[in-house]
C-alpha cells in the first residue's frame, strides 16, 4: 500500500522533523503569548494544547502555531518556514518581561502518524495517545500530541534527535508506510485542510480562512484583535477559503482565477490531481456570495472550458 492510500484508508507516517519548535519559559510566558495570539493561552491546562494565529496590527496572519503547555514551559510547534519569523516577532514585544525563547528545532525529531486508524496503530506501538485534540502526553524521553495535518485524525510524535533512526526503524518494522511530502499534500487538500505558507499567508484575515478553531472570540485584547472583532461584528467577510473540485486532471497554478459568466469570483490557492477522486481538488478563496449560492464556475483562460464546483 502506498503512503497516499494508507493516509486515506489506514495509517502512514510523515517526517515532520523540519518544523520549527520554540520553547518559551519564564514567569511571564503565559501572559506574553496570551497577548500575542488569537487563542486562550491563559486558561490552557497543563499537557493540553491549542492552535492559534499570530497577527500583525492590521489583523493579517503572520504565522500559525500549535501551542503545548508542558507545565514549566510552553512549546510552539510551527511550519518549517516560520520558526525564525515567529521567534523574531515575539522578541520584539519582550521588553521587561520575564520570558526566554529557545529555538529547539534541531533538538527534536518529529513524525506525524496519520490516517483513520492512526490512534489504534499508535496504541499498538506502545505510544501514549492523548484523549483530546492538541493535548500531549509524555512518551519516553519525548511526547506525543493529538494533532493532524492531513485529515481529522493523527498523532504527532516528538523524540530527541538521537532517537530519530530508532523510531523510523520501529515504524518500518511495524509495516507502516511512509507518506511523501507530495502524498501528504494531496490528502491534505482532499480533506480541505489549509497550511500556513500555501493557502494561508499575510494576505488574509482570520475569518477569510474559515479556520476559526484558532480563535477565541471571548478572550481579552491581543495584537490584531480590533480587526478580528470588527469583521465579526459587521459580518463583512468578502471571500472565504473553500474546497473546490475541478474537472479533468490538469491542476491550475496557484493564483489562477475562477469565474461565473465571465466575472471572476475566486482565486486558486492550491490544486492537485486526486487519484482517489478522479479529478482535481483545490482550495480557493471564493467570494462569499458565490459560496452561499454554490455557483458553478469555470477556470479563466481554459479552452475548452473547464468547470469547477464547490465541494
Amino acid at each position: 500500500m502506498t503512503g497516499y492510500e494508507a493516509l486515506r484508508k489506514s495509517a502512514a507516517w510523515i517526517d515532520l522533523s523540519a518544523r520549527g519548535k520554540i520553547r518559551v519559559t519564564g514567569e511571564d510566558r503565559v501572559r506574553l503569548l496570551h497577548a500575542m495570539c488569537t487563542n486562550d493561552v491563559k486558561n490552557l491546562a497543563p499537557w493540553s494544547g491549542l492552535y492559534a494565529f499570530f497577527l500583525d496590527s492590521r489583523g493579517r496572519i503572520l504565522v500559525d502555531a500549535t501551542i503545548y503547555n508542558h507545565g514549566e514551559s510552553l512549546l510552539l510547534d510551527t511550519e518549517p518556514e516560520t520558526g525564525g519569523k515567529l521567534r523574531d516577532h515575539l522578541n520584539k514585544y519582550i521588553i521587561a518581561d520575564d520570558v526566554d525563547l529557545e529555538d529547539e528545532s534541531s533538538r527534536w525529531a518529529c513524525f506525524g502518524l496519520e490516517g483513520p486508524t492512526s490512534s489504534a496503530v499508535a496504541t499498538g506501538l506502545g505510544i501514549s495517545v492523548p484523549d483530546t485534540e492538541y493535548a500531549s502526553q509524555e512518551w519516553g524521553d519525548g511526547f506525543a500530541a493529538r494533532v493532524a495535518s492531513t485529515g481529522a485524525t493523527g498523532i504527532r510524535i516528538f523524540v530527541p534527535i538521537g532517537e530519530r533512526d530508532s523510531l523510523v526503524q520501529r515504524l518500518t518494522n511495524a509495516g507502516i508506510p511512509q507518506a511523501s511530502t507530495e502524498e501528504a499534500r494531496t490528502v491534505r487538500i482532499e480533506n480541505g485542510r489549509p497550511r500556513y505558507g500555501e493557502e494561508i499567508s499575510e494576505r488574509y484575515l482570520v475569518q477569510e480562512t474559515q479556520v476559526l478553531n484558532a480563535v477565541n472570540f471571548n478572550k481579552g485584547c491581543y495584537l490584531g484583535q480590533e480587526i478580528v472583532e470588527r469583521v465579526r461584528s459587521r459580518g463583512q467577510v468578502h471571500r472565504m477559503l473553500s474546497p473546490v473540485r475541478i474537472e479533468g486532471n490538469a491542476s491550475p497554478a496557484a493564483g489562477a482565477k475562477l469565474a461565473v459568466h465571465g466575472e471572476q469570483v475566486a482565486e486558486i490557492a492550491s490544486a492537485v490531481f486526486s487519484p482517489g477522486c478522479g479529478e482535481v481538488v483545490a482550495l480557493a478563496y471564493v467570494r462569499s456570495q458565490a459560496v452561499h449560492d454554490k455557483l458553478e464556475m469555470t477556470v479563466v483562460g481554459a479552452d475548452p472550458p473547464i468547470r469547477a464546483y464547490l465541494r
